[in-house]
């Protein structure tokens, strides 16, 4: 088997490397990671058999010109059943392809990951705005599981349940397999009571509100649509989707909202909301029918062997959004050198106004404190005591 690239100078991480306190760099109100070498590693799927390597990963993953890949295929960072190949070697269903990178992970808000109750086989946090919640795409080691483990030794851990990279709140981990096995069952049952507060644009009407309407997530575009039924004969592809929401108060211009999903689809909450016509305030996506797909944002996730990074310029490479750092060492071959954040990373987004307070059980529940911007007043504050 070849030796990974890079001489005796390089050590390449896998997942099997746990993160580190010395990893995170900390900035301007953003969590960074220090840029580090990776290997990551795909199994050639059946629609990609019979294409040179070289016209692989240019048509597929398209964040790096075709000149990167070929350089890439010659100097030994992109390697099938880890042995060097030429650009026109082609490769063949289930084959493993091994992509060396220098790693660069978009950064997170710096706020603490506060650890609210810590017992024998279960710890729940409060999940600050902007963190995922596991590896994911571009992030490995900024997550909150990555963040735990660093700085404070928890692991394994095995989440209960997730919320979305720019949602706030109560996040539950068990930890064992044992006590994560008796919550997937109390879920599966419909045993567990979810509670969100979120701050919307206006005057929220009074007394419960329902909503009762299919909820179909577009992968492509990262964004749900709610359906409803066209009446008799005319079905709907979204998903059956129900939420209950209450008003906390007002101040005549937002309104604070608790919100009480009966499932769990994707971005739930926030299109019923925009269904209600009382949308999240500050939510970019569904605030108004225009929006920019998040497969062009720069941001979106990468697939597992290259980070989808915009295709920018060097012109932009060197904008006000850069950071830079000579604390890591600058690989010739890195597209994001000598950048902490990778290219294309959208530094003006804000954690979105929706936030976990509460999950309970047949037998327990766990709250987690309200953010914030969910007090509009001295009145409010009195409304919103847990």
């Amino acid at each position: 088997m070849a030796a990974p690239p890079g001489g005796a100078g390089i050590v390449w991480q896998t997942p099997a490397n746990p993160p580190e306190p010395h990893d995170y760099v900390i900035r301007n109100g953003r969590r960074y990671v220090r840029p580090y070498y990776f290997e990551f590693i795909s199994h050639v799927k059946n629609r990609w058999a019979g294409k040179t390597i070289v016209d692989l990963f240019t048509d597929e993953f398209k964040g790096r010109s075709r000149e990167y890949y070929a350089r890439a295929v010659k100097c030994g960072r992109l390697q099938v059943d880890g042995q060097m190949v030429h650009k026109d070697y082609i490769v063949k269903s289930s084959q493993k392809i091994s992509h060396f990178l220098h790693r660069h992970e978009p950064p997170v808000f710096a706020g603490d990951i506060s650890i609210l109750q810590n017992e024998v086989d279960v710890v729940t946090i409060c999940k600050p705005a902007s963190v995922p919640v596991h590896p994911c795409g571009q992030y490995r080691k900024n997550t909150v599981v990555g963040i735990l483990q660093a700085e404070h030794g928890l692991t394994p851990l095995f989440p209960v349940h997730r919320l979305d990279r720019l949602v706030s709140g109560l996040l539950i981990f068990a930890k064992n397999a044992e006590r994560a096995e008796c919550f997937r069952q109390q879920i599966e049952a419909g045993l567990l009571q979810k509670e969100y507060v979120a701050k919307v644009v206006g005057v929220f009407p009074d007394g419960e509100q329902t909503v009762d309407a299919n909820v179909n997530f577009n992968a492509r575009e990262g964004r749900s649509t709610v359906e409803i039924s066209g009446g008799a004969g005319k079905e709907t592809n979204g998903k059956q989707a129900l939420t209950r929401f209450q008003r906390i108060c007002t101040d005549g211009t937002h309104s604070i909202v608790l919100c009480k999903p009966v499932t769990g689809r994707t971005h739930q909450i926030r299109v019923h909301l925009k269904h209600t016509g009382y949308p999240i305030a500050n939510d970019e996506l569904y605030l108004s029918g225009d929006f920019c797909p998040r497969s062009i944002k720069g941001t979106s996730a990468s697939t597992e062997m290259a980070p989808s990074d915009s295709d920018n310029s060097a012109a932009e490479r060197g904008s006000k959004d850069a950071e830079t750092d000579e604390g890591f060492d600058i690989d010739p071959m890195c597209t994001n050198c000598p950048n902490l954040a990778p290219v294309g990373y959208d530094g003006d987004e804000e954690g979105l106004w929706l936030h976990c307070v509460r999950y309970t059980g047949p037998d327990w529940s766990y709250e987690c404190p309200y953010p914030d911007w969910a007090f509009l007043d001295s009145v409010s504050t009195k409304k919103m005591k847990l």
